[in-house]
C-alpha cells in the first residue's frame, strides 16, 4: 500500500501528477513546495467559496419563495432549506475518496463544472410559482454538489503542506470557504432586486410587501454564479498539478478501522455540523420566531452575518491551533457553544422585536465558537494520522458533518410540529455538545491524554 508523500511516480504526458512531493524536507519546501502549495490553496479556496454559495443558495431563496407566488407551507420551507445539507453530506462520502484516484487538478475542475446544473436548474424554476413542489426538492439536493466539493478539496490541500502548517492553510482554505455562505445571503436580497442581466436573465416578478408591490429578479440569485463557475473551473484545469500520494477505492477503506478517526468525525459533527446546520436554518428561524410580530427583521438582512462571523473565527483560529494545540482550542469551543444553545433556550418564544438584540448576539457567538472549532479539529487530525489517512479522515468528517443543514432543518421542523418553538432543538444541541465536549477532554485536551494533540 503506498501511503507516504514522498513516492515518486512517472511523469504522465498531460503533466497532471507531480512526480515527487516532499513537504516534510525543509530543502524541498523552500526551493519547490512553497509556492505551489500556496498557488493551489489559493485556487482551490476560491473554487470552494463558490461551492458553498451554491450549496447555501437554497438557504436565501426559500425565504423569498412565498412572496412570488409559491404556494408552500412552513414544514416544505424547511425540508427544502434541508435537503442540501442531505446531499452534501452525501456526496462528499464519494468526495473523500477521489483525490486519491484522480487528483486534485481533476477533481477540482470537474467538480467546479457540476456546480452548472443545479444553477441553470434555479434560474428556471424560479421563474414559474406552477412548478411542482418534487422538482424544488430535485433541484434543492443537487445544489449539494456544492456541499460534496469539502471532501475532496481539503483532503487535498492537506498533501501540500507540511504538518507544523497544516492547521493555518487548512483554517484559511476551509474559512475563506465558508465566506461562500455568507456571500449568497448578503448578494441575494440585492442582486434580486435590480435587472442586472437584462432580458437575458427572462421576466421580472413582483413581491408583495407592506409598502405594497416591487419588483424582484429572483432568477439573479442562481444566474449571477455561471461567470464565476466557468472562470474558477478554467483556473483549475491551467494552474492545479496533483500530488503522488495515491490509492485505489479499497486500500482507502483503512481509515474505517481507525478508533480516533471515529472520535474526530462526532467532534467535527459538533463543530461544522452546527456551522452549517445553522447557517442553513438562520434566515427562516428568524422568519419563524419573529415574523409575525410587527416591525419583524428581515431575515436576509441579517442571516449572512452568522457565516461572516464564524468563517472569520475559523481563519484566526488556525494559527492559534497551530501554536496551542488544536484539543485546547476545541476543548473552549465546545464549552463556548454549550453556553449558547443553552442560553438560546429562553428566547424560543419572543413577545416582542427587543428580543431580537439578544437572540442576535447569542447566535453570533454560536457561529463564533463553531468557526474556532472548525479549524481546531482540522488541527487534531493531520495530528493524529499519516498523510494519506489524514487526507481520507478528513474528507470522511466533512462528509459526516455536512448532514447539519439536513438534521437541523429536520430537527427545527420536528421540533415546531410538537412542541409550537424550537426550543427542543437547542435542548437537543446542548446534550450533543457536553458529550463531545467529555470526549476530546479524555482522549486529547486533558494533561496525560491518550493522543494529545
Amino acid at each position: 500500500m503506498r501511503t507516504n508523500s514522498d513516492i515518486t511516480v512517472p511523469r504522465p504526458r498531460n503533466d497532471t501528477w507531480l512526480p515527487v512531493w516532499q513537504p516534510e524536507d525543509p530543502t524541498f519546501w523552500e526551493t519547490e513546495g512553497r509556492g505551489l502549495a500556496w498557488r493551489t490553496m489559493w485556487i482551490t479556496t476560491g473554487n470552494l467559496t463558490l461551492a458553498f454559495a451554491v450549496w447555501f443558495m437554497v438557504s436565501a431563496l426559500v425565504v423569498r419563495l412565498p412572496g412570488v407566488g409559491f404556494e408552500l407551507t412552513t414544514g416544505q420551507l424547511f425540508w427544502l432549506a434541508a435537503m442540501p445539507g442531505l446531499a452534501g453530506g452525501s456526496l462528499r462520502i464519494l468526495h473523500s475518496f477521489l483525490t486519491p484516484l484522480f487528483g486534485t487538478r481533476h477533481v477540482v475542475t470537474f467538480a467546479t463544472l457540476s456546480l452548472l446544473l443545479p444553477v441553470a436548474g434555479w434560474v428556471y424554476v424560479v421563474q414559474d410559482p406552477t412548478t411542482p413542489y418534487w422538482v424544488l426538492m430535485v433541484l434543492a439536493f443537487l445544489t449539494g454538489l456544492g456541499g460534496g466539493n469539502f471532501s475532496s478539496f481539503m483532503p487535498s490541500t492537506s498533501l501540500f503542506f507540511p504538518k507544523r502548517l497544516q492547521g493555518t492553510a487548512l483554517a484559511i482554505q476551509a474559512g475563506i470557504g465558508n465566506f461562500g455562505v455568507s456571500i449568497v445571503q448578503f448578494v441575494t436580497p440585492w442582486i434580486i432586486g435590480a435587472a442586472v442581466f437584462g432580458a437575458f436573465a427572462g421576466e421580472l416578478q413582483f413581491v408583495t410587501t407592506e409598502a405594497g408591490q416591487r419588483p424582484v429578479w429572483l432568477q439573479n440569485a442562481a444566474l449571477v454564479y455561471v461567470p464565476f463557475i466557468l472562470v474558477f473551473a478554467a483556473l483549475a484545469w491551467l494552474f492545479l498539478r496533483s500530488v503522488p500520494v495515491r490509492a485505489n477505492f479499497r486500500e482507502q477503506l483503512d481509515i474505517f478501522r481507525l478508533k480516533h478517526g471515529f472520535f474526530m468525525t462526532t467532534l467535527y459533527v459538533m463543530t461544522f455540523g452546527s456551522f452549517a446546520g445553522f447557517a442553513a436554518t438562520f434566515p427562516l428561524l428568524i422568519k419563524t420566531l419573529y415574523g409575525h410580530l410587527p416591525d419583524a427583521p428581515d431575515p436576509l438582512l441579517y442571516a449572512f452575518l452568522g457565516p461572516l462571523v464564524g468563517s472569520a473565527a475559523r481563519v484566526a483560529a488556525g494559527p492559534i491551533s497551530d501554536r496551542f494545540g488544536g484539543a485546547k482550542v476545541t476543548h473552549w469551543a465546545g464549552i463556548g457553544m454549550l453556553v449558547c444553545v443553552t442560553a438560546l433556550t429562553f428566547l424560543m418564544s419572543p413577545q416582542s422585536v427587543a428580543e431580537f438584540p439578544y437572540f442576535l448576539a447569542l447566535m453570533l457567538a454560536l457561529f463564533t465558537f463553531a468557526g474556532a472549532g472548525n479549524a481546531s479539529t482540522f488541527k487534531q487530525m493531520p495530528m493524529l494520522f499519516p498523510p494519506r489517512q489524514a487526507a481520507g479522515i478528513i474528507g470522511w468528517t466533512s462528509a459526516v458533518a455536512a448532514y447539519g443543514p439536513f438534521a437541523a432543518g429536520l430537527m427545527m421542523a420536528l421540533s415546531i410540529q410538537f412542541f409550537g418553538t424550537p426550543v427542543a432543538f437547542f435542548y437537543w444541541a446542548a446534550i450533543y455538545y457536553a458529550a463531545n465536549i467529555a470526549i476530546n477532554w479524555a482522549l486529547y485536551a486533558r494533561k496525560d491524554a491518550e493522543a494529545p494533540c
